[in-house]
């Protein structure tokens, strides 16, 4: 084991929490996807939420992954882009 600290460079350190990211947003998704399940049903004593409501959420989430996505997406594009030139 070296004595020192363990140096990672700035950019593959980066790297790796985007790549740790977008792994972990399919993850993300599903477990906000399950969040109505819990909710109580209109139906039930004391009410509920709405079908209505829950599809709006549901279109929420899905719309919010879309976007992360293609944010995550574009900073890996770009941080990927100029590391692939220098290997010439």
């Amino acid at each position: 084991m070296p004595n020192g600290p363990v140096f990672l460079e700035r950019q593959t350190y980066r790297m790796r929490r985007l790549m740790d990211a977008v792994r972990l947003l399919p993850l993300l998704g599903a477990a906000l996807w399950m969040v109505p399940l819990m909710w109580p049903l209109p139906e039930a004593e004391g009410g509920g939420i709405a079908m209505s409501s829950a599809l709006q959420y549901l279109f929420g989430v899905w719309l919010m992954l879309v976007v992360m996505r293609l944010i995550l997406w574009r900073k890996t594009r770009v941080q990927d882009a100029p590391a692939s030139d220098t290997a010439e």
